[in-house]
């Protein structure tokens, strides 16, 4: 089996760049392979342009560097999104990706006298958010469930795609950093091991 991770963060030291590392390491540990999208090293353009709305409206072809990006989807089994917590959402670079390449067409068919067709149902989502806060904070002011809301659903489910992972690593700049990484390791090794078998085991 094959897993695309998606590395969302300018700082190739980040713990973010850790975690992304540790669940290839345990992906590669169980047999499977892995291709990291680091899209800040890669220079992607999260900007929406012109050509973008195009590919929206008019179902125009998507310019080279979105088709580029939905060829490795296409050629994975499972997608992984490794990122930081900024103002309680995607950072902007992977908000970008998800604008650009999720596009009408791939993603879904929809048009104004036709009800969305959901064309990602084949793929598995995993998400791995990082935040400096704790979880009360999280919970406290409703930022889980409305981060849940807005990615988990807003996004992936309207696609069809399944959200099997959704983890908040928090706390990310204390101790717990280590904990994470080891949560990251264990959940590549995982990845391709039926739930019902994880939760067995």
């Amino acid at each position: 089996m094959h897993a695309l991770i998606v590395v969302a963060h300018h700082d190739p030291q980040s713990l973010t760049h850790a975690v992304a590392a540790q669940v290839a390491a345990g992906l590669t540990a169980s047999g499977h392979t892995v291709e990291i999208a680091d899209l800040a090293a890669e220079g992607f353009d999260p900007r929406y342009t012109a050509a973008d709305h195009r590919v929206h409206r008019t179902r125009a072809t998507p310019p080279a560097d979105v088709l580029a990006e939905q060829a490795r989807i296409d050629r994975a089994d499972a997608l992984v999104l490794a990122f930081p917590i900024y103002w309680w959402s995607l950072p902007g670079l992977l908000k970008g990706w998800v604008d650009r390449v999720f596009v009408n067409g791939w993603a879904i068919d929809y048009g104004p006298d036709t009800p969305v067709v959901k064309k990602l149902r084949h793929l598995q989502v995993h998400l791995l958010a990082l935040g400096a806060a704790d979880e009360s904070a999280f919970e406290r002011h409703g930022y889980a469930q409305a981060m849940r809301t807005q990615i988990d659903y807003g996004i992936f489910d309207y696609c069809g795609a399944q959200v099997l992972t959704s983890e908040l690593l928090l706390e990310s700049e204390s101790d717990s950093a280590q904990s994470h990484l080891r949560t990251a390791e264990k959940l590549g090794r995982q990845l391709f091991v039926p739930r019902q078998v994880r939760e067995n085991a």
